[in-house]
């Protein structure tokens, strides 16, 4: 009789607790890859070549089968380095970090008036009551990979040591891989945040934000390029 419906050979399925749980590490080593239970195991060999009886039974292991339900919600919301969308929002909520910032623009911003035309001013219900230059407010929403940097340094701040190493630290965090920020010590209740390279409107939106540790009295500065 041909081998059409038993098990395949060799066996694939390690027996469970393989994977080394004791050995974990968090972003690196998978989780639930294995299955808890064997299927095959339920099968006699008289009958592991009955195509309808293995079927029924593969297919009902499938539909009860978590392993893989369970990777994606370890991958997409459990681990905070591979979190995505929802996962890395719900991050966000329980770290205490915002994904929208207002970001404020200067420049010319049309204001309601009436003049002849080439000129800023616009009519009814197309700009406040106000003149000359202002300043527009945007509300911009972080991308996932924006994201991450900010809900790990919010969650650093959440258990700074009160040490500047390690608001060096969470700095790092924040803008890995554009620089070397770093905290200097004024000796006079200030410090001040010194970076060597440009900071756009978002970043100084967050670091206006509750993302950094705030000393009690001590007043913080910043110095970019």
């Amino acid at each position: 009789m041909p081998q059409s419906a038993g098990p395949p050979y060799p066996h694939p399925n390690p027996a469970p607790g393989s994977n080394q749980i004791g050995q974990f590490q968090v972003g690196v080593s998978p989780i639930g890859t294995i299955s808890a239970f064997d299927v095959w195991s339920t099968i006699i060999s008289q009958y592991a070549n009955s195509g309808t009886l293995t079927g029924i039974i593969t297919s009902m292991n499938s539909a009860l089968d978590q392993t893989e339900n369970f990777d994606e919600l370890f991958d997409d919301i459990w681990n905070v380095f591979t979190a995505t969308g929802y996962g890395l929002d719900c991050w966000g909520r329980i770290v205490g970090a915002s994904r929208t910032y207002p970001v404020s623009v200067v420049g010319p911003v049309p204001t309601f008036g009436f003049q002849e035309p080439g000129s800023d001013w616009v009519g009814f219900g197309q700009a406040p009551f106000v003149s000359g230059t202002g300043v527009a407010t945007n509300n911009v929403t972080l991308t996932d990979t924006q994201y991450r940097p900010v809900v790990l340094a919010k969650a650093m701040s959440n258990i700074w040591n009160g040490s500047i190493p390690g608001f060096n630290a969470i700095l790092l965090a924040l803008f890995a891989g554009r620089g070397t920020p770093y905290v200097q010590d004024n000796g006079n209740m200030s410090i001040t945040l010194v970076f060597a390279f440009p900071l756009l409107a978002i970043d100084l939106a967050i670091l206006n934000s509750n993302i950094l540790p705030q000393p009690a009295g001590v007043v913080i500065n910043v110095s970019y390029p």
